[in-house]
């Protein structure tokens, strides 16, 4: 029972041995899970290419990423992928079931997959899985668990074995291989010879074999832990962590630099460790890793670690400039305030004051081994820590307290406290000015205490939590965001306030609002919402700063803190920066650090500047350690940028250039040629700076289309659509939060002309522009003819028009004669008619006179009578008639006789009467003959025309008439 008690017990010491190693500043740990890469989940082995993208063997394929994008390529047979090399001319060898070859980029620059199993001899084509691959002295090995495959000019060897093959890999230049049973091997000559066969390698597994030292190699067991391969002598590496390593299990383990080394374990995930085995930091899932199974570990070019994992994949910012310190467990308390004293880093936090004791020999402090202790039992807010008079000073929301080693002796605790400031440039100061919740308070400093010496009236009721002190004028100043800038001149004792300014617009200030006190390079200046002012004594006016005005100008600033090597650090919309003076005091440069953008407290911000290794920077969660010489040094090393790919937006977004240049694929300046159709386009573009992906921005330009470069930005793609026909060259280029900027990268791209566009087009429509202008020519001849064919109709048309116009006129006048005629012959005939009446009745009178007279008189009667007869017999009047007749009616009567000659004078007569439309009465009387005598020539008149007895004899002369102008004409 003891025995079992104290294994007990010697575990838990040696885990908390473990926990206490681990360097408090834990590095940026990037998560990518299956869902951001789009693969399955397990990841089995890393490489890094020329250009810098990161490859990983995935279960689905082979997984590429270069800082922005994933891509993931799967082998025609849709195996897992557990092995990948990439060879000195940037083959990328990989390794699956029943399937090995190589991915290279084709003449677009797309990888494509090359199989090699044609090379292996027939009797060993089929194979289980490739297990690992290794390249030296352009010769390539892939492992099989039965079989390793030997690759050289062309050819494929097979090396069999009647055990088992368990690793494959390669060390000081040399391959080295694990046969069970038999021990570890070395490639020689194309022999495998037997390098170590001790009975730790013969039964064990081996997962590593590491350069360690001249003639010396570090060899990694699944389960008995590390050991020294000198020769064929194998000796324990003996490490912190070797229980771990015995029970977790070493999965893989590779060399971070010369002097540490990196263990993946099944169950404990990571370690590294130096040459003396002592454990330099634990990376597992309560650092912020997805899983703590480790199947595969690499080293970037950077000296970033990247995590194959059961699950997923995870960077490592291992070399970072900035790392992150928790004060707390859970990781969850916001810190105010830090500060070092007496080799023991202070962190003033939201539930508390912790320290941790530090290894001050370490120029980067973050790397100190320990665990943070509270300090005595004090809740609630702790705002500031001031060291004054080498005492320090906490500042809380309950008073003012000097930090003990082991606990807080009270100063002041009638009021929350916000910092503190001595009122003496000289040590020991006597006084110490705290800004309080409720205005100023004096600390007088004595028999080496701090005591409290009461309010400093003056300002009561007035939150003061920013304080600068002019000892040359013996004046406080203070500022409360909303109430303005208070200048303070105390008295001689410093127990009263003499004389208050309480300064804004009036007195120079840009605004009433948001202004900040502080005392930076020996000047008091306000940092406002448009810049940095300073207060001049001699004009007793603020008036923008001229030194910090070409930095930043209208920039609203809210914090800031001068370190000793005189650089200004200051804070703006939740940005960090810093304005360099320390490399170039006549140019300093501005640097802002995009990392910690918006993990400031904000409101509350806290930047510590102990040294240029060490700036502590007070966050949402835990502080921020920023090794700011390193940041600078890693920030001017030279930056890449890939044109990564470009697409054709169509229906299927096609791909034409991979983003591959080189032999087989296109060089950058090689172009592209398109269709017009082609014409819109998709291009991407990365860096492969894993570890400054925060502070990258991207710009572009299509020479050929945009007259300048784009704006900086951290997008890292950009479409152009419907581009018209032409030569353009894309060109990207980064820049990280330095200024540094990269060569541009490029590709040329013609879209070719359409078919309306080439020179036959052209040629055709100038043909049929000049076919067009003749038909036109033609049309408008034939239109001209046509309008003066229409014109002369029109003419003619007119001119019959007015011709029968006159003929109308003629005829109507004709008509009007005629009517005149026929009144004139009516009028005459009707003369005749009582004429011819008178006559008769004048005759019948006189016939008994006749009768009864005698003597001369009836002579005389006798001859009137015959006078008479012989007026009614006189055909004088009927020719003239006639004449008058034939001359209105179209020669009828001339007609009628020569149509029908046997017609007599009598009968013409009466052809004319009826012609009048007469009637018989009217007949009778101008004929002298009775009504009946008129019915008889009536009737004679149709026997001699042959009139047929149903057609009036009107109608008939009247067709006769007219049938016989038509004869005559």
């Amino acid at each position: 029972m003891k025995k079992a008690l104290l294994t007990i017990l010697t575990c838990f010491l040696f885990f908390f041995f473990l926990y206490a190693q681990n360097p408090v500043g834990l590095p940026q740990i990037v998560n990518y899970t299956n869902l951001d890469y789009k693969g399955g989940i397990q990841n089995w082995a890393i490489d890094q290419d020329k250009g810098g993208r990161v490859y990983f063997a995935n279960n689905e394929g082979l997984l590429s990423f270069d800082g922005k994008h994933w891509k993931l390529y799967r082998l025609p047979n849709y195996t897992v992928v557990h092995a990948l090399k990439i060879d000195d001319n940037g083959r990328i060898y990989v390794g699956a079931q029943d399937e090995i070859g190589y991915y290279q980029p084709n003449p677009e620059g797309i990888l494509s997959f090359h199989s090699l199993k044609s090379l292996i001899p027939k009797a060993s084509r089929q194979f289980a899985d490739i297990w690992n691959i290794c390249h030296v002295n352009g010769d390539t090995f892939f492992r099989t668990v039965e079989k390793i495959f030997y690759l050289k000019d062309g050819t494929i060897s097979v090396y069999k074995t009647g055990t088992e093959w368990t690793y494959l890999g390669t060390a000081q230049n040399r391959v080295y291989a694990q046969q069970k049973h038999k021990g570890l091997m070395v490639f020689d000559n194309g022999t495998w010879k037997t390098a170590c066969d001790n009975q730790v390698l013969k039964e064990g597994n081996v997962t590593a074999v590491l350069d360690y030292a001249p003639g010396m190699l570090l060899v990694a067991t699944l389960k008995n832990g590390l050991f020294l391969l000198k020769g064929n002598t194998l000796t324990p590496k003996t490490t912190a962590a070797d229980d771990i390593f015995k029970t977790s299990y070493a999965y893989c383990a590779i060399a971070v630099n010369k002097d540490w080394f990196a263990i993946g374990t099944t169950a404990s995930a990571c370690y590294v460790i130096d040459r003396g085995g002592n454990v330099i930091q634990h990376f597992s899932s309560d650092e912020g890793l997805q899983k703590n199974y480790i199947r595969n570990l690499f080293t970037d070019k950077a000296k970033n670690l990247w995590l194959a994992l059961d699950d997923g994949i995870d960077f490592i910012a291992f070399n970072s400039a900035i790392k992150q310190i928790f004060p707390d467990n859970k990781k969850q308390i916001s810190s105010y305030t830090s500060r070092i004293f007496n080799n023991q880093l202070y962190v003033g936090a939201s539930n508390g004051l912790f320290k941790l004791p530090l290894d001050m020999q370490a120029p980067d402090l973050s790397y100190s081994r320990g665990h943070f202790k509270e300090v005595g039992k004090l809740r609630g807010q702790v705002w500031g820590l001031n060291e004054i008079n080498h005492k320090l000073l906490l500042a809380h929301e309950d008073g003012a307290f000097e930090v003990q080693p082991e606990k807080l002796q009270p100063v002041s605790q009638n009021t929350g406290n916000w910092l503190f400031e001595p009122l003496s440039a000289i040590e020991p100061s006597p006084a110490a000015v705290a800004g309080t919740y409720d205005g100023l308070q004096l600390l007088n400093y004595q028999n080496g205490s701090f005591r409290n010496g009461g309010i400093i009236n003056g300002v009561d009721k007035t939150s003061l939590r920013f304080l600068a002190y002019d000892n040359n004028n013996n004046v406080v100043w203070a500022s409360h965001p909303y109430r303005g800038v208070f200048k303070l001149t105390l008295s001689p004792n410093h127990q009263r306030i003499i004389q208050r300014e309480i300064l804004g617009i009036k007195d120079g200030l840009p605004a009433a609002l948001g202004n900040y006190v502080f005392r930076i390079k020996n000047r008091i200046v306000v940092a406002t919402l448009k810049g940095i002012y300073e207060y001049n004594d001699n004009t007793k006016r603020f008036q923008r700063s001229a030194l910090f005005e070409p930095y930043t100008h209208n920039t609203g600033i809210h914090y800031l803190n001068e370190d000793a090597a005189g650089n200004v650090w200051f804070v703006n919309d939740k940005k960090l920066g810093v304005v360099d003076f320390s490399t170039h005091k006549d140019r300093p440069t501005v640097i802002y650090f995009p990392e910690l953008t918006s993990k400031l407290v904000s409101g509350f911000e806290h930047i510590y500047p102990y040294d240029q290794q060490n700036i502590f920077v007070g966050a949402n969660k835990g502080i921020y350690h920023i090794n700011f010489l390193k940041y600078r040094e890693q920030s001017r090393q030279p930056i890449n940028v890939l044109l990564t790919q470009v697409k054709v937006l169509d229906d299927k977004d096609s791909v034409v250039f991979g983003g591959y240049a080189g032999k087989p694929s296109p060089k950058p300046n090689e172009q592209i040629k398109l269709p017009h159709e082609l014409n819109s386009l998709h291009f991407e573009f990365a860096s492969t700076l894993y570890e400054q992906q925060n502070t990258l921005e991207f710009s572009y330009q299509l020479v050929g289309f945009d007259k300048q470069w784009s704006a900086w930005s951290t997008k890292a793609e950009k479409e152009y659509t419907n581009l018209p026909a032409g030569t353009y060259t894309f060109k990207v280029k980064v820049r990280n939060n330095m200024g540094s900027e990269s060569v541009p990268a490029g590709q040329q791209i013609v879209i070719e002309a359409a078919w309306y566009q080439s020179w036959w087009f052209y040629v055709l429509c100038l043909v049929v522009a000049a076919g067009s202008v003749h038909l036109f020519i033609k049309r408008q001849q034939r239109k001209h003819l046509k309008e003066q064919e229409k014109l002369k109709y029109l003419h003619q048309l007119e001119l019959e028009h007015n011709e029968r116009e006159i003929m109308k006129l003629q005829n109507e006048k004709l008509v009007a004669d005629v009517v005149y005629k026929n009144k004139e012959l009516a009028s005459t005939t009707m003369h005749l008619v009582q004429r011819g009446k008178l006559l008769a009745k004048i005759k019948d009178e006189l016939l008994p006179l006749v009768a009864n007279g005698k003597g001369d008189k009836s002579t005389d009667f006798k001859r009137v009578i015959r006078l008479l007869n012989e007026a009614e017999r006189n055909d004088g009047d009927w020719e003239q008639f006639a004449i008058h007749f034939d001359h209105i009616h179209s020669n009828f009567l001339s007609r009628l006789k020569e149509r029908f000659p046997e017609l007599s004078p009598n009968d013409l007569k009466l052809c004319a009467y009826l012609k009048m439309n007469l009637t018989s009465k009217e007949i009778a009387q101008l004929m002298s003959i009775t009504i009946k005598a008129v019915e008889v020539s009536r009737y004679r008149l149709r026997k001699k025309m042959q009139i047929p007895s149903d057609m009036p004899l009107f109608d008939y002369l009247i067709k006769a008439i007219s049938q016989s102008s038509q004869f005559n004409d």
